[in-house]
This record gives structure tokens, C-alpha cells and sequence, in this order.
């Protein structure tokens, strides 16, 4: 063979192998999907962290209401929700129990919201159960720290559900949190703090 018949055939040769290095390069690999936001659960009352209206209070005597709550990117297959608001900055006759401002469960996998000033029934028209406060009452009971002191942070918790509970209005915070445990797609808090002015 030629010597002109030898480079064309090895530039032939090399040709055909970086076409197979070409073809053999793996692509690189597609960035992952945004993650997308968690449960996210807000007032129109105040901001998380911020301080929570006289209105929503104890202090407001017969006048008191529940603030007004909202609630986005709720997770697929969410049935129902069940929604605790609690005083963690207390220790109830020198035990691990906290104070118990509300409990509420089987709100419609639907629902984006709570409006202000639900009314203390035991069930509402949609399905929704109320159980009883830490003062035995049915419903939404205010935020009563005094004056004296830090803010306490009251902590609302909202839980996206797989699921329905099978219990009534005289569960207990216990009995929602065990039937709850296994079943929970989503979480999202909103802390808002308060004392007597």
C-alpha cells in the first residue's frame, strides 16, 4: 500500500473510532425537578412570628374569635385535615402537658382555609369536629398568658391527611395525635406570639 493509501486509510480508522467515542459519551444528566414547597400555613391576622391581636385572646372576654387561617401547596392525596393549636411554653400541673387551645380534625381535603370566628359547635356542616379545649370547652378557647413574663408561642399545627379520622368530639389530643401517626403527608406551623399588653 501507498503511502498516501496508508494515511487515508488510518485517518479512515481514526474517523470511525471517534465516532464511537462520540456515540458512547453519555449525555449529561437533566437537572432534578424543582422541589416543590411543603404545607404552608398562614393568617391574614398576623405574620409567623409576630404578634397575635387582643381579639384572638382570652382578654377579649365573650368577644374572642378564632383567627382567620389559610393554607397552600397542599400535598396529593390529602383527605382531610387536622389542625392543633397548643402553648408549648407551658407546663401543666408540673407535667410534659402543654396548654390546648383548639382541636380540630376532618376539615375536607378541599378546604383551603379557616375563616375567622368558627363557631364553637362540636361539628360543622362540612364534616368538620371539634373537640374540647384544655377548659373542657368545645372549640376555639384565646391565648391567656399575663403580662408578666416573655411572649409565650402559640403554635398552630396543621397536618395533611391521608386519611379520615374515625373519632368523635370527645377525642382527645392524644387519641387525634395516635390516629394521625402513619397517615400524615404534610405538616405546616404558624407561631404567633402573645402576652396581656
Amino acid at each position: 500500500m501507498s503511502i498516501k493509501g496508508k494515511v487515508g486509510f488510518f485517518a479512515l480508522v481514526f474517523s470511525v473510532a471517534s465516532v464511537g467515542l462520540v456515540a458512547q459519551t453519555p449525555k449529561p444528566a437533566a437537572p432534578p425537578p424543582p422541589e416543590k414547597p411543603g404545607l404552608t400555613l398562614t393568617s391574614t391576622a398576623f405574620e409567623d412570628g409576630g404578634i397575635i391581636p387582643g381579639k384572638y385572646s382570652y382578654y377579649a372576654g365573650p368577644a374572642v374569635v378564632s383567627p382567620a387561617l389559610q393554607w397552600t401547596h397542599v400535598p396529593d392525596g390529602t383527605v382531610s385535615f387536622a389542625l392543633i393549636l397548643h402553648d408549648p411554653d407551658t407546663s401543666k400541673a408540673k407535667t410534659t402537658e402543654e396548654m390546648l387551645h383548639w382541636l380540630i380534625f376532618n376539615i375536607p381535603g378541599t378546604a383551603t382555609g379557616l375563616p375567622e370566628a368558627v363557631p364553637n359547635v362540636a361539628q360543622l356542616p362540612d364534616g368538620t369536629i371539634q373537640a374540647r379545649n384544655q377548659w373542657k370547652n368545645v372549640g376555639y378557647a384565646g391565648m391567656g398568658m399575663g403580662p408578666a413574663g416573655p411572649y409565650h408561642h402559640y403554635t398552630w399545627e396543621l397536618f395533611a391527611l391521608d386519611t379520615k379520622l374515625a373519632l368523635g368530639p370527645d377525642a382527645t389530643r392524644a387519641d387525634v395525635l395516635a390516629a394521625i401517626n402513619g397517615h400524615i403527608l404534610d405538616k405546616g406551623v404558624l407561631v404567633g406570639r402573645f402576652h396581656k399588653p
